[in-house]
């Protein structure tokens, strides 16, 4: 069972529960994604026939719009620290990404004309449901709602002007999400996942989420321990090697790259760089 976040040319966006290849819409009224995953034990399974749709008659869009909180892991995967040629850190290394960065899982990646060093990061996503303070490693895995594909990009020029990433972290569309969340239930082990990505068709990114360095539930009761994690916040839970900052010569994005993003089991991303307008 999936939740999608759609349009289409004669209803207004919506979401909906994606069984297969059909949807079954839920009630207009639903904008909020945290009310839909507070109900969502009442939503499911969705009642009736009527009003479904095929996936191929909808527009996926962003399954959380404006999430509370967007945090992300770096330095997670051992391949990635090496290429980053930095040590294994001691303690969990975090960053913000503003909700305004957020994207549809098919739109444009959005590159500005000056600076210009923008990178791919393909990362597993976790949704945050019943969420909670002062969690425990044990806890961690009820506070889940789901998972989903993410794109971390990033623009290196400013990430690195520098300590603090968050503005290289946080252009719009930098935060390409979807292209639906697989229920944490439905989504298997999450740390057994292969995740790649590719830019023109060219394999840049090729792991597994075992290889994740602070797992996700570690990084569930470290954040917590600092904040309260709500419902529809999302994590990014680290990138592995392979990112264009780290070949030679370096491969940033250029406008018509396409980059695609792929998580075993959890569908795929892929986004067209474009110049800012």
């Amino acid at each position: 069972m999936k939740l999608v976040r759609f349009s289409t040319d004669d209803m207004p966006v919506r979401f909906g529960i994606l069984d297969g290849e059909t949807i079954a819409p839920l009630d207009a009224k639903m904008q909020d994604a945290r009310e839909v995953i507070a109900r969502w034990d009442e939503l499911v399974p969705p009642k009736g026939a009527d009003g479904r749709l095929g996936l191929g008659e909808v527009t996926l869009l962003a399954p959380i719009a404006r999430p509370g909180k967007i945090f992300a892991i770096g330095l997670n995967y051992a391949d990635h620290i090496a290429e980053s040629q930095l040590g294994t850190p001691e303690h969990q290394v975090w960053f913000t990404k503003a909700p305004t960065a957020v994207n549809g899982p098919y739109d444009r990646i959005e590159i500005p004309s000056e600076p210009s060093a923008v990178d791919y990061e393909a990362e597993l996503v976790a949704v945050v449901g019943k969420g909670g303070r002062d969690l425990t490693r044990e806890q961690a895995a009820g506070a889940v709602f789901g998972y989903c594909v993410g794109n971390d990009v990033t623009e290196r020029a400013w990430q690195h002007r520098t300590p603090q990433w968050a503005l290289g972290k946080s252009f719009d569309t930098h935060a390409p999400i979807g292209p639906w969340i697989t229920i944490a239930e439905g989504a298997g082990d999450p740390h057994a996942l292969d995740i790649k990505s590719w830019v023109n068709g060219e394999l840049r990114q090729s792991s597994n989420t075992s290889h994740l360095v602070f797992d996700i539930w570690d990084q569930i009761a470290h954040l917590s321990h600092a904040m309260t994690l709500e419902a529809g916040d999302l994590i990014f839970t680290g990138t592995p090697g392979g990112i264009g900052a780290a070949m030679s010569p370096r491969q940033f994005l250029q406008p018509g790259d396409v980059v695609r993003v792929e998580i075993e089991g959890l569908g795929f991303i892929e986004n067209i760089a474009a110049l800012r307008s």
